[in-house]
């Protein structure tokens, strides 16, 4: 008996080749969100063979502008480079690189662990300028660099931008639980809470708090002067607790000298609001650890007290880590208003001592970064880098004395600084209330 319909093993392999098609492209769709590639380079510390000019410094290669701002290496050399440090090693999957009309016809694309030994994910020799998207690289390095070998032009190697990709999410996700051999993301600022509110377009620190709230940081350290100008439990309550109290739970404060104006008594609202997180040991100074770091707090109101003296010590030899970061609010080195504040020079000594690689401060009211010194303003490999990040919010102060080894400053700026630690490494952005990197600072390894 014959029959116009479909046998049934045909059916059912249409039906099976559909679904397989189906099937395919299901995966390959879950192929290309778990291939979604991440921006690493943006805003990181970059360096160069050389530049042209101030104008044209690396970073500018790194800073998100496609149009107008660029590096370029000096006229009529090769070979040329420029460099990214990621902070930590990682998968590079891309590479793209945005030319200026001076472009490379012969380079190479090469990683790095230690910018010493380089290991080349790319190569070419008939580059033709423009936008050149090099996809599907494979190789991983802290380091990722353009090796210029031969110039397409008389001129030398120029960049709009040199951005770097890495394979994982494009959507950030949540901060893990911080163990051994993690980097985490802290949020740091002085100077924070002026008395005033966000009905006021003035009013920065809800500005710098909406800044910390987009970092997500494991935690958040305050270099003193929280409140002001009293530091009162009512200041407090009305001010700080409306923007950075979001963070309370999770901030790691100490005191500065506005804190000891409460009429009340000193600390009195600083210690009524904070509660136990002001004094998690017993007293306005204390340490934590957090992976391969040891935090160290401490309270330059009472630098002449030998209680905190002797027990600086004991925490640095009881200490076995093998990074240390302190912060407290009075800076031994600025070039601010208030200028450098011998007080903190005993702790520098007993800190430099023991090996210690980082120090925050607040009280001027701006940005500075100084390269690694020992506490008599030397610059000392082994030595300290101190960063003065007094810009949480209240009124920017000038810029009067350049001290020794200050690489950066800026005034009249508002922001906060990024913290980016590593399990022996560390690096910082400062950012400001726009969103905008306003500086990067370079990337250190612990000592």
């Amino acid at each position: 008996m014959s029959s116009s319909m479909p046998h049934p093993a045909p059916r059912l392999l249409l039906i099976l080749s559909a679904v397989t098609v189906l099937l395919a492209g299901v995966l390959v769709a879950v192929g290309r969100a778990e291939a979604a590639e991440t921006l690493l380079s943006q805003g990181r510390p970059a360096s160069s063979s050389s530049k042209e000019g101030s104008s044209y410094s690396s970073g500018k290669a790194v800073d998100g502008n496609l149009t107008s701002t660029r590096w370029a290496s000096l006229e009529g050399s090769d070979p040329q480079w420029i460099r990214v440090d990621l902070g930590v090693t990682s998968p590079i999957s891309r590479v793209t690189l945005f030319w200026e009309a001076a472009y490379g016809k012969a380079y190479a694309i090469q990683v790095s662990d230690d910018a010493a030994n380089w290991t080349t994910v790319y190569s070419t020799s008939s580059g033709d300028g423009g936008q050149d998207d090099l996809t599907g690289l494979s190789g991983s390095g802290r380091y990722v660099r353009m090796y210029g070998t031969a110039r397409g032009t008389s001129y030398g190697y120029s960049l709009y931008e040199f951005q770097v990709f890495g394979g994982g999410t494009s959507t950030p996700s949540p901060t893990p639980t911080v163990s051994p051999g993690d980097t985490f993301v802290v949020a740091a600022a002085g100077d924070i809470a002026a008395q005033c509110t966000a009905s006021s377009s003035s009013c920065a620190h809800p500005k710098t708090a909406a800044q910390v709230q987009a970092m997500n940081p494991e935690f958040v350290i305050t270099m003193g002067d929280n409140q002001y100008d009293d530091a009162r439990l009512s200041d407090f309550q009305n001010y700080y607790d409306k923007t950075w109290g979001r963070f309370k739970s999770k901030t790691r404060p100490v005191a500065g000298n506005h804190e000891t104006y409460d009429p009340a008594g000193t600390y009195a609202g600083y210690k009524g609001y904070f509660g136990s997180i002001a004094t998690p040991q017993g007293k306005t100074y204390y340490s934590y650890d957090r992976g391969n770091w040891h935090f160290i707090a401490l309270d330059s109101n009472y630098f002449d007290q030998t209680a905190q003296i002797n027990w600086l010590k004991a925490d640095l030899a009881a200490n076995t880590k093998g990074c240390i970061a302190a912060y407290w609010h009075h800076p031994l080195f600025s070039s601010g208003e208030h200028g450098n504040d011998p007080v903190g020079k005993p702790v520098w000594k007993i800190l430099y001592a023991a090996g210690a690689d980082l120090v925050l401060n607040g009280h001027d009211h701006h940005y500075e970064r100084f390269a690694p010194q020992n506490p008599d303003a030397q610059a000392d490999p082994k030595g300290m880098v101190e960063i003065l990040g007094g810009m949480g919010g209240a009124s920017p102060y000038g810029i009067t004395n350049v001290q020794p080894n200050s690489q950066k400053r800026l005034a009249d700026v508002y922001g906060v600084l990024k913290m980016t630690f590593a399990p022996a490494a560390f690096s910082w952005q400062l950012i400001g209330v726009d969103g905008s990197v306003k500086d990067t600072g370079p990337s250190y390894a612990c000592h």
